[in-house]
């Protein structure tokens, strides 16, 4: 079964865009749990854009309260700031579940991009065994055709890697996402041959993940965010989580 993680950032941006505390960030945690999903996700940036270090602490209380797994996202390379203690630390006073390294800048709206391992995993190494430390399993955010440094993302202490799927749903939406999905399922292929599980995550929604899904059924987890929240502001946040857990199902 694919775990489905909510990712609640969207949630977080309109309660910031007035002030206050609504929406509910709990509430809508909660909401979600309730209908089923299996997992809570956030990516909070440095400039406090949507989720805070303080929703962190909220919702790391709440998951582990509720049973269900908590993912926080980031760029482990961003330096500290005020209201942002770096994601290391983050994670260490959070102790998710999983902590998702992703190499996003300040200045980019959303992640577009990910990992070149055979680049970049020298410095990811200690990183990694600092989180490993704090007790959570480790994911690097990684684009389809990866192929080169899996084994050796495995061998420092990775557990999973997560597949940048903008680029399917893109061809998805232009009605040519063969080639696409055959890349993504390229490289889960080989990720689970060196012994790393599998996520997914990004443009994913209810119209292209059935196909996702049956391209690569050893898919761990998907963490949809953007396209949940807008389907719910139509059909509802619980009828809308239950959509797609029928889907993975």
């Amino acid at each position: 079964m694919t775990t489905l993680s909510v990712n609640l950032n969207k949630i977080a941006v309109l309660r910031n865009a007035r002030g206050g505390g609504e929406p509910d960030l709990r509430k809508a945690a909660e909401t979600c749990i309730d209908a089923g999903c299996g997992g809570i996700t956030v990516h909070p940036r440095p400039d406090r854009r949507h989720v805070t270090a303080e929703d962190v602490a909220l919702l790391a209380e709440l998951t582990r309260a509720r049973r269900v797994e908590f993912n926080v996202e980031g760029n482990p390379f961003a330096p500290t700031r005020p209201g942002y203690p770096g994601f290391v630390e983050l994670v260490r006073q959070a102790r998710p579940a999983q902590a998702t390294l992703v190499p996003d800048s300040d200045g980019q709206i959303t992640s577009d991009h990910g990992f070149d391992l055979t680049r970049d995993l020298d410095r990811l190494a200690p990183l990694v065994a600092e989180l490993n430390a704090t007790g959570c399993r480790v994911s690097l955010f990684v684009d389809a055709g990866t192929v080169n440094g899996l084994q050796q993302a495995r061998a420092v202490g990775v557990a999973r890697v997560e597949l940048y799927t903008g680029p399917y749903a893109h061809a998805f939406a232009d009605g040519n996402a063969d080639a696409e999905l055959a890349r993504c399922a390229n490289t889960a292929a080989h990720a689970t041959a060196a012994g790393l599980a599998v996520n997914a995550g990004h443009d994913l929604n209810q119209q292209n993940l059935g196909a996702f899904r049956r391209a690569i059924p050893q898919l761990a987890e998907v963490s949809i965010g953007h396209a949940l929240i807008s389907e719910a502001l139509h059909d509802g946040l619980a009828p809308t989580v239950r959509h797609y857990l029928a889907i993975l199902a």
